[in-house]
Parts: C-alpha cells; structure tokens; sequence
C-alpha cells in the first residue's frame, strides 16, 4: 500500500512537473520598445507656411457636398448639418497658380447653428521637400468666413511626421461669399520624431512578438515577454480533478 501511495504521489508530482514546463508560444500583444528600436533620434520642431484653396464653384471643386440634413441645413443660416468632402490644393503662396507644396484631404461638417464654422477632419499630405510622402492629421474647429486668426490641432502624422504632435494658425485671406471659395494661411507648428534613414518600421519576429527593421536590441536579437498559458493552467486544473481522486483510491 505505502509503495502504491508513494508511486502515484510520484506519477502525480511528475506531471504537474512536466505541464508546467511545457514551452508555449503565447505571446503579450503589447512590449515595451526603445528610441533606438524604433529609429528615432531627439524630438524635431519644424514650422511650415502654405495656402489652403478650398473651390466649391467651377467645373472641378476641390469640395462637394456629399450629405446634408432634410429640410433644416436648406433653411439654415449657416448650413448646419452639411457635409463635405474636400481635396483641396496646398500652394507656396496666396496665388493658386504658384508651386503645389501639398493636398488636404478629409471632410468637414457644419456644426454651428449660430456662427459659420466647422468641424474639420483631414489629412495634408505633404508633396514637395524633405517631407515629402508624409502627412499630418488634423482634427479640429475651423471658421472659413472669420478674417482673424484661428487655431487647428495636430493630433498625429506618418513618415516624417512620426509622433507629431502640434498646431495650426489659420488665417482666411480670401472669401467669396457668392461661391463659398476661399483661401486660408496655414502656419503650421509641429513637434515630431527624427527618425534616422531606414529605421523605424516594426514587422512580426519569428517568435510571435515584434522587431523593429534595422534596429536589433543590445543582445542582437528582439524579445517580447510570455503571457501565462491560460491553456495549461485550465489543463492542470482539468487533471487534478481526475488525479486526485485516482490517488485517494490508491489510499484507499
């Protein structure tokens, strides 16, 4: 009897052993990575001036309606409720003809019922220079008919513009109010990442965790930390309820 107790309390040990040992590929979907993983350098301030042309009259606007609420936006003193989609050209200076420098492209919607202005949402693509590719994200309240300065947040950016945080000085040099066009001075003050050439962009690791392309860590290989193994703790729990009662009959 004491031999039985002894071997299935050994068989028992051996097995809890042996499944809390097993190697698991579950990984945690989030890691804690370095500047020098993600190939950034010191935090970069740049300023740039463009002229933002927004056409809604002519054979090829660069912003048309796409939608509008039924009844109220027509009777509406400032359109509340209209919706639009916009493209519009990003110029060196005031003069549309003048070098094409980049694109806003996103969409803004009326939302005051008592003054002319904006929730706007787009992205300025950056075409020319340094930056060229990269894009700003833009999110905030804009006021196309007010000749004084207003104020756009930076809330994000691609490329270049990693990490961007910032803001924009926006100031209506031109209004139509026949046709709705105009065109607006954008200052544009932003705090971003300077990332060095060709470092930056995460792909999977072979081990189910992320390495950044170029940027190995200190030991020369990338390393995400384990999650517990949900599976082989419901295991072990599974097999204590047929163990256990094996081993009291073994007792018994």
């Amino acid at each position: 009897m004491a031999n039985s107790i002894i071997s299935s309390s050994i068989l028992l040990i051996s097995l809890l052993i042996t499944l809390t040992t097993i190697p698991t590929n579950t990984h945690a979907y989030f890691r804690t990575v370095s500047k020098e993983q993600l190939g950034i350098k010191d935090d970069q301030q740049t300023q740039l001036t463009f002229y933002y042309h927004d056409t809604l009259s002519g054979s090829n606007p660069t912003s048309v309606q796409i939608a509008k609420a039924s009844g109220s936006t027509a009777n509406s003193p400032t359109t509340f409720g209209a919706l639009s989609m916009i493209d519009d050209p990003l110029t060196k200076t005031a003069d549309s003809s003048s070098k094409l420098v980049g694109r806003a492209q996103g969409m803004y919607a009326m939302a005051d019922q008592n003054q002319f202005s904006n929730i706007l949402v787009m992205n300025i693509l950056i075409l020319d220079g340094e930056f060229n590719g990269s894009t700003l994200s833009v999110l905030g309240r804009s006021s196309g008919k007010d000749p004084s300065e207003y104020e756009l947040p930076v809330i994000g950016g691609t490329g270049g513009f990693r990490f961007a945080k910032g803001y924009i000085q926006a100031k209506t040099q031109t209004f139509n109010k026949k046709t709705g066009d105009s065109v607006v001075e954008y200052n544009v003050f932003v705090s971003h990442s300077s990332s060095s050439s060709g470092a930056g962009n995460i792909s999977p690791s072979d081990d189910g965790g992320s390495t950044a392309s170029g940027a190995p860590s200190k030991n020369g290989s990338s390393s995400s930390p384990n999650l517990v193994n949900h599976g082989v703790l419901s295991s072990l729990v599974s097999l204590s309820f047929v163990l256990i009662p094996l081993l009291y009959l073994c007792v018994v």
